[in-house]
């Protein structure tokens, strides 16, 4: 278990972790983020859900003082994350979305470096790196140079210096991208047991579905809005229906007959023609008998946070991230990032 937070690091005053209050970023012409605002309370596993392109990187670099907001304002652990910024930053914990190990650097020689940069103290140093390198499983790898290291444990070092300095809030900036499936969620089992193991309030950005669904609540971003925030099964039962797919010859010509016939507003998601509607199960056999043209293929399911996705923005978060491509290339936050890892 980590140790108790040093008598300068202990909360101050009481309430949300998190409080955000129309806050903004614009890049020359490009609103990347559109006047959000929400809380987080402490202690909990918030999740930022969106595709890419969506802002979640934006917002949480505001959060973390890397970048200042061009509107609103955010408080972070009790700080001002403009006129406050050194405060902020002396109580949060970051994973970056791209690795910042060295790996020419040992495990523990990374992690000694970190603590010399957040003031901890040199009689505190051989603990704090035991304790965090014994929590992510990586204690008797503590000698080796992260060079050798895979794409998981190198995760799980960083995930380990974000929380070195004991931290309020610890930030997770797509902490599993890249990553196969076992190893994502292996990754989860650490972040949950921290909930476990230590008062920190855990705030996590990804375009994962699954991971979502292990935060308390999510607030759903697309093109730099919030359009949607809630637990994940008051999501899903806020969308109530089912969600139909179906495979047909002509796309265009079903949806505007669903329309038309039935009043259903449909989309094209991944080949298929997407819809939501009650009962999906006892439509299907209708929807065969009365359809124009002939269905090569249908899909029924339950609402998933895809289909919430979908139901605030009009298109699934995979045909999201497939449009933001151009987005992504133009934007001059990303472009600027891009230039200084070069």
């Amino acid at each position: 278990m980590l140790e108790p937070r040093a008598p300068d690091q202990s909360p101050g005053e009481p309430g949300p972790a998190i409080i955000v209050d129309q806050l903004a970023k614009d890049f020359g012409e490009v609103r990347a983020v559109r006047g959000i605002s929400f809380e987080v309370a402490a202690g909990e596993t918030f999740g930022f859900l969106g595709p890419n392109g969506a802002g979640k990187s934006t917002t949480i670099s505001m959060l973390c003082t890397l970048l200042t907001p061009t509107g609103g304002s955010a408080r972070v652990a009790g700080a001002d994350v403009v006129s406050e910024r050194a405060v902020v930053r002396s109580r949060i914990g970051l994973v970056f979305q791209d690795t910042t190990i060295d790996d020419y650097l040992t495990a523990e020689e990374n992690l000694r470096f970190h603590a010399e940069l957040y003031g901890v103290p040199r009689s505190m140093m051989t603990v704090r790196t035991q304790v965090v390198l014994e929590m992510v499983g990586l204690w008797g790898r503590r000698g080796d140079k992260v060079g050798t290291f895979s794409g998981g444990m190198r995760r799980r070092l960083e995930i380990a210096r974000g929380l070195l300095h004991s931290p309020r809030v610890l930030f997770l900036d797509e902490p599993t991208i890249g990553l196969d499936p076992q190893t994502r969620s292996h990754i989860w089992e650490y972040v949950r047991s921290l909930r476990e193991s230590q008062e920190i309030t855990i705030f996590v950005t990804t375009h994962y579905m699954d991971e979502a669904e292990n935060c308390d609540r999510i607030a759903i971003i697309d093109n730099g809005t919030i359009v949607a925030l809630d637990t994940p099964e008051a999501l899903k039962r806020a969308v109530g229906r089912d969600r139909v797919e179906i495979s047909v010859g002509d796309p265009d010509a079903a949806i505007v007959e669903l329309g038309s016939r039935w009043g259903l507003e449909a989309i094209v998601s991944e080949g298929s023609v997407a819809f939501f509607v009650e009962a999906g199960e006892q439509f299907v056999p209708r929807l065969f008998a009365e359809l124009a043209q002939p269905i090569r293929s249908v899909r029924v399911a339950r609402p998933t946070l895809d289909d919430v996705f979908m139901a605030n923005t009009g298109r699934t978060i995979r045909d999201a991230e497939a449009s933001a491509g151009d987005h992504l290339r133009t934007n001059p936050f990303v472009r600027a990032m891009a230039a200084r890892r070069r």
